[in-house]
């Protein structure tokens, strides 16, 4: 078996999972919120992260200027991409699909706080680590999934479909597929080969959503200022972000049987009548919203 970086809730990639958890924190005080995620502190509260992370609003008027520019605007961000995919994947589960899987699941909690419908079986794809960092913190709550959940501890840099397979998982079955916060980490080699093991584990009638971000977003993102920015978070997202040879997904998802569509991410902020500034604002200038069916 091949070894690869392993990490946890608070070092590289797993510390943006504890990132996005804090931007759900913070939506989550909102009185006009689009999604309410009270795992979401519990989480940040038992996490001994590397840098502050702010577990209410309050906490962010405390930071440098620039570090609460990129918290209100990540957390901003947050609450519509949440709600967008929440609605997909309840309008699949609705529509009749009872599987769902949710690679890189890091620190989501869908499986708890979403109204499944009887019979959604849930499995949640990451890290070890991660997954038991985030079932302990859920365990000593005391809390208790809306739906059948799955655990699949292994790399996506693994054979993650035979993984997937041994935890129970039919690719007989129709399925709901949820790459949330995953495509830009991936290169564009990984990333193919993502969407196309996706593929050959979809049976007729499954659906996929994913988070896209355009090549144009690089200047940006490389920009000094920037970098200074996501450091906040304490990772520097220039180096985790894959852009070279990057196409978008939805050509080759359509020469694969799917039929995409895909939706600019300010489009849906706006039909959320939620503005987003500041530098996650200008990042979501190039991020789109896919989905398809198969």
């Amino acid at each position: 078996m091949p070894e690869f970086e392993q990490w946890d809730i608070v070092t590289g990639v797993g510390l943006t999972a504890l990132g996005v958890a804090a931007g759900r924190a913070l939506e989550t005080e909102r009185a006009d919120r689009l999604v309410s995620d009270p795992w979401a502190d519990a989480f940040l509260a038992e996490a001994d992260a590397p840098v502050p992370v702010p577990r209410r609003r309050a906490d962010v008027a405390r930071l440098s200027a620039v570090a609460r520019d990129m918290w209100t605007s990540m957390a901003d961000y947050l609450g519509v991409r949440s709600q967008f995919f929440d609605r997909f994947l309840m309008t699949a589960a609705v529509g009749g699909i009872t599987q769902v899987v949710v690679p890189a699941a890091g620190l989501d909690a869908r499986a708890f706080r979403l109204e499944w419908p009887p019979g959604v079986e849930l499995f949640e794809i990451d890290q070890a680590r991660v997954l038991e960092f985030k079932d302990g913190v859920l365990d000593r709550l005391g809390t208790r999934p809306r739906c059948g959940r799955h655990l699949v501890p292994v790399d996506l840099r693994d054979d993650w479909p035979a993984a997937l397979r041994d935890a129970g998982f039919d690719p007989g079955r129709a399925t709901a597929w949820l790459a949330e916060g995953l495509l830009p980490f991936l290169p564009a080699a990984a990333e193919r080969l993502f969407f196309d093991r996706i593929s050959r584990l979809s049976a007729p009638g499954s659906r996929l959503a994913a988070e896209h971000l355009a090549p144009s977003v690089r200047p940006l993102v490389e920009d000094p200022a920037f970098r200074a920015a996501t450091r906040a978070l304490g990772v520097d997202l220039a180096d985790l972000w894959h852009f070279d040879g990057k196409a978008d997904p939805g050509g080759a998802l359509t020469a694969d049987g799917w039929d995409v569509r895909s939706v600019p991410a300010h489009q849906v902020a706006a039909a959320y009548r939620r503005e987003l500034h500041g530098v996650m604002g200008r990042t979501v200038e190039h991020s789109r919203f896919l989905t398809a069916e198969r």
